[in-house]
């Protein structure tokens, strides 16, 4: 199993790619890692268990700043670039980066190309629930227009990808709406509502935001605009709610004290939060495995990216998305 990961994207690069690298190749067996980016800033990272890394040089680098299209377009020995073009010459099975999310959008089209069948990859991030079990959302943004057909497909892939990589039998598909009820919402979810009941998946209706994190659907579908907003939502209350709790605490002695008592249960509430748990965003639709590191990501959640990549290749969920868009066309040519 070969990955090629963008070794120069996000705010820690090189140096939390690097380490999360050799947090994978000590621990997944038969993974080979090339680190594509400046060999210079890598070098210092390596260690004696470097064995299954090999590094791509290339001084050339896609920045947050860049306009996405342009970019990859360009800067055709840019670090992202290179990293797609691995799987696409066959060198990499699947690939990483946590750099500017509308390039690697761009460098996935069209360096690694899309199923066929699929109209719009969707940007599919898994998010934290309280009990633990984690909810898949797509679209994140990586499509702020969508039609019908596009929330078809995202909830098909969506539950897909549940079922083989996190272990779901059954996963339950929800549409992100302004009520439960059958018949609410705009033209978009009332005709895609339409088309999930009759598609081969445990669909269970509109669901609403404020249920999202009480872990109401494993998979929710909603279109690129809208998840966008709930996505950022989620992240900015949950950033705001634990800096009130730290003000709170440390506010005078008494509180400091307590603070104290239950810093071990804060500990453990924040790391049921944090999105590193659950690896990256995927990119869902495309014809081999693209995950999205979040920009600030450490070591640990490049390791657990490239465990998510790993179990998708281990678990061939590319090929059974395509089988089963593949066997839905045909049903509907013959119907």
């Amino acid at each position: 199993m070969k990955l090629a990961i963008d070794a120069m994207g996000g705010d820690h690069a090189p140096e939390a790619i690097v380490k999360g690298a050799l947090l994978a190749v000590s621990s997944i067996k038969d993974l080979e890692i090339t680190l594509v980016g400046d060999e210079e800033k890598i070098s210092p990272f390596l260690n004696d268990n470097s064995a299954k890394i090999n590094v791509l040089h290339t001084t050339e680098v896609i920045t947050a700043d860049d306009e996405p299209v342009r970019a990859v377009r360009k800067k055709k020995q840019a670090s992202m670039v290179l990293m797609a073009k691995e799987v696409k010459d066959g060198r990499a099975d699947g690939c990483i980066s946590a750099g500017n999310t509308g390039a690697l959008m761009s460098a996935g089209l069209f360096g690694v190309g899309r199923l066929d069948g699929v109209e719009r990859p969707a940007l599919s991030p898994t998010l934290p629930t309280e009990d633990g079990r984690g909810f898949l959302m797509l679209d994140v943004g990586a499509n702020v227009d969508a039609k019908p057909s596009h929330l078809l497909q995202y909830a098909i892939i969506g539950s897909i990808y549940c079922e083989k990589v996190r272990g779901i039998t059954s996963p339950r598909v929800g549409l992100l709406n302004v009520g439960t009820e059958d018949g609410k919402g705009s033209e978009l979810t009332k005709k895609a509502f339409e088309l999930m009941n009759d598609a081969p998946i445990q669909f269970i209706g509109n669901v609403e935001s404020r249920d999202l994190l009480n872990g109401v659907a494993d998979v929710v579908v909603t279109d690129g605009f809208t998840g966008n907003i709930a996505l950022k939502t989620i992240e900015g209350t949950a950033m705001t709610m634990f800096s009130m709790i730290k003000s709170t605490f440390m506010s005078n002695l008494k509180t400091k004290l307590a603070a104290v008592l239950v810093k071990n249960d804060l500990k453990g509430l924040k790391s049921k939060l944090d999105y590193s748990e659950y690896g990256g965003a995927g990119l869902f639709g495309l014809s081999a495995p693209v995950i999205k590191a979040h920009g600030s990501s450490n070591e640990r959640a490049i390791h657990s990216a490239i465990k998510q990549a790993c179990h998708m290749i281990e678990k061939d969920v590319t090929s059974t998305i395509q089988s089963t868009l593949n066997e839905m066309k045909n049903e509907g040519g013959e119907s």
